[in-house]
């Protein structure tokens, strides 16, 4: 049986500025409506929940184990799924075109809503006991939590660190994911280190486990390249390296060894034991826009087109670039694919969730198509990037689909190579995402 939240409440207009915590209950986000790319990173404002039963503290069960969930967006708002049975277990109105991060907690989501990151609790966790952890569940609900953004962008996580990106500001803000339960808890955000680049682009930032920044460098007009900056505090970092061959800089992913990359119109960059390296495509023009890394795995898988003026491309090719070697393999999948076809499997596996409605496997290293499963009917990615489309998600050795054509979502078992649930949804399902619980 699904829990609903109190329908919400009119909201004003006017968004008070704050520094950290934004009440709901006292203010809501006014719309604003942002200029996105058409990938992955920008984002539309939304009118919040903000009725009293949004923000008070859910009441706690005790689950046997943890309880892992889905959350996606539609129209509405969002709603909650229980990962294993994909039943609904909660939903929260909220206006607009929103996109979900995790925050790394196993419990949290942020959604950016244009002028905020705002912290929504999915309602499982694990609480380690000495030698042993509870699990608890909750209905879901959308917290008075927010971190004040100027077009939220990109959020990273690494290591131990969440790391926020503010596109109409270049501020980046940095915290201990460890500390985000803790906080909660006490009814207030994690403390941030807060560093700001030298001009406002739509970028991204992550920080390395040595303490390091690494960020990318542009401004409106155009994006550039990659600095890393010193281990230390805000503005008190120094840059130590950079690389300014990446036109059109889009995008992140890690590889084992903590390689760090970034896509660019002709190629990619990786940071790696102190250097950045490039990796050119074989095209002039040969973009690698969104990736998907793996720690299992040294190779990153990259979408790949080559036609600028395509709106939009439908390419049926892929990238696989090994970070040791710093090689780039071209594959043909054989089926064009979306910026949310990407993932990678509980081994490394490199995903692609291909229009013609086959979710294929693919080796990384050596670039073999080991098997294709048939998840979805064939389907066309629109245009329009905000539409929504099939979608990939993978949790552990789950990978989840949505089929928005029928208003339905795949749970398909990688070990065994076959869809072992669906499931009808209440919405069309637009972005997808989950915790661990």
């Amino acid at each position: 049986m699904s829990h609903h939240l109190t329908p919400m409440t009119p909201a004003p207009t006017t968004l008070r500025r704050r520094l950290h915590a934004l009440p709901i209950a006292a203010v809501g986000l006014s719309a604003l409506l942002l200029t996105a790319c058409a990938d992955p990173g920008g984002s539309a404002g939304s009118a919040v929940d903000s009725s009293p039963s949004a923000t008070s503290a859910p009441t706690a069960k005790e689950a046997g184990a943890a309880t892992p969930r889905l959350v996606y967006t539609h129209d509405a708002g969002m709603s909650v799924l229980d990962a294993a049975s994909l039943e609904q277990v909660g939903t929260a109105e909220m206006s607009g075109f929103n996109r979900l991060n995790p925050a790394g907690d196993g419990r949290h989501v942020f959604v950016s809503t244009g002028d905020a990151f705002r912290l929504f609790d999915a309602g499982a966790w694990t609480e380690p006991h000495g030698d042993h952890s509870h699990h608890y569940v909750a209905d879901p609900k959308l917290t008075e939590l927010a971190f004040e953004a100027d077009k939220a962008g990109h959020v990273v996580l690494h290591a131990d660190k969440a790391v926020l990106f503010n596109d109409g500001s270049g501020k980046v803000q940095s915290f201990e994911r460890s500390a985000l339960a803790a906080a909660v808890e006490d009814g207030k955000l994690p403390a941030t280190d807060v560093y700001t680049t030298p001009e406002a682009h739509h970028g991204v930032a992550v920080e390395l486990e040595d303490g390091k920044l690494l960020v990318t460098l542009g401004n409106e007009e155009s994006r550039t390249g990659i600095a890393v900056l010193s281990a230390g505090k805000g503005q008190d970092r120094k840059e130590i390296l950079r690389n300014e061959d990446c036109p059109g800089v889009h995008g992140e992913a890690v590889a084992a060894g903590e390689a760090v990359v970034v896509g660019c119109e002709n190629g990619m960059l990786v940071y790696k034991d102190g250097a950045i390296t490039k990796v050119a495509s074989p095209d002039a023009y040969g973009r690698l826009g969104n990736q998907a890394g793996s720690e299992k795995s040294p190779v990153i898988l990259g979408d790949y087109k080559v036609d600028k003026a395509a709106k939009p491309e439908r390419p049926t090719r892929i990238s696989l670039v090994n970070t040791q070697t710093a090689t780039m393999q071209l594959v043909d999948i054989g089926t064009s694919y979306s910026f949310r076809s990407l993932g990678r499997g509980p081994a490394g596996e490199a995903l692609v969730l291909g229009t013609d409605g086959g979710l294929r496997v693919i080796d990384p290293l050596t670039g073999a198509v080991t098997s294709t499963i048939p998840v979805v009917a064939g389907w066309e990615e629109s245009a329009t990037w905000q539409d929504p489309r099939p979608t990939l998600f993978v949790q552990g050795s789950t990978a989840f689909v949505t089929e928005p054509a029928t208003r339905t979502i795949h749970a398909v078992d990688l070990v065994t190579g076959k869809v072992a649930k669906s499931a009808q949804l209440e919405h069309v399902p637009n972005e997808l995402t989950g915790v661990t619980g």
